[in-house]
């Protein structure tokens, strides 16, 4: 069975290191949270804010050792008031896992898109 594993973060800055150091941070919280192995993770999706665009977050994932899975990045529909500076993950997982189980991960600023479940670990 395949599940979605969804996360968000901020980054500080419009800069390459910070949007791999965000990206890499927002993907290892998720696969520590749910307990995912990498043979796990069918396909990774990022979206950026259009105000992120020195670096693809996929790019700092690349740097974690996921190097066979499939990794894709686009910017976010624009939405007049919407959060700056924001990556946005989908993560397709191959679990046994039921969606209740699953733990989505909102780190920093992007805790406002989910506050209902940003907590949860």
């Amino acid at each position: 069975m395949v599940r979605g594993v969804r996360g968000a973060v901020t980054v500080e800055s419009n800069t390459a290191e910070a949007i791999r150091s965000a990206a890499h941070r927002l993907l290892t919280t998720i696969i520590d949270r749910n307990g995912i192995e990498p043979e796990q993770i069918a396909s990774v999706v990022f979206s950026v804010t259009k105000d992120i665009d020195a670096e693809s977050p996929a790019y700092g994932v690349r740097q974690m050792g996921l190097v066979a899975v499939p990794l894709f990045s686009l910017q976010e529909m624009e939405v007049p008031g919407s959060l700056a500076r924001c990556v946005r993950v989908l993560v397709h997982i191959n679990t046994d896992k039921s969606q209740d189980e699953i733990r989505h991960v909102y780190l920093d600023g992007a805790v406002v898109l989910r506050p209902d479940i940003a907590g949860r670990e």
